[in-house]
């Protein structure tokens, strides 16, 4: 028997729909098979649960006063009406507040000298920082080369960060 028939089987037995040879089998197959076995007393333990709780009812009156307490058809129509006013109008405001930004600097950006000269500006800007970039890449590439046990030092403080961090995983996983 493989497995998804085991299964089946023992669906049927919990059920009481099992006749007597496949509770043989399932017997015969659960002693075999300890797998199936404790996947058998878990299914058992559940139902067993299951059918010593006690059933629970709605107290009275509970569909009446729910359906009471719903808003009607007409002012749910209402409110979501309004909720899709909001929603479009929150989409379209950013839109017009940029269209009329764009129409206000139009004049300003169709006058090529003053588009070239921001341009300029910001390759401008671009190179410095470059320039700032690799001056700060050179100093530290020459402390380094001056001073190596700066690097010795980050190498010791990083082994340590990740040595103690592997214990304390450890002492997590073992207290868990």
């Amino acid at each position: 028997m493989n497995h998804d028939e085991v299964f089946a089987l023992m669906m049927d037995m919990l059920d009481g729909e099992a006749s007597q040879s496949q509770i043989r089998d399932l017997e015969t197959h659960l002693r075999a098979c300890p797998e199936c076995g404790r996947e058998w007393r878990a299914l058992v333990a559940i139902d067993t649960l299951f059918r010593q709780t006690p059933a629970l009812s709605p107290a009275a009156g509970f569909v009446q006063r729910t359906l009471a307490r719903l808003p009607n058809r007409e002012v749910r129509i209402w409110a979501m009406g309004a909720l899709y006013g909001v929603v479009l109008i929150g989409g379209l405001l950013p839109l017009a507040l940029l269209a009329l930004l764009a129409n206000w600097l139009m004049p300003v950006l169709r006058q090529p000298a003053l588009v070239q000269s921001v341009f300029e500006s910001l390759e401008t800007t671009y190179r410095t920082a470059l320039t700032v970039l690799a001056a700060l890449g050179a100093g530290l590439g020459e402390a380094l080369v001056q001073q190596p046990m700066y690097v010795g030092w980050l190498l010791v403080i990083a082994g340590i960060i990740f040595l103690w961090g592997g214990v304390y995983r450890r002492l997590v996983l073992t207290e868990a």
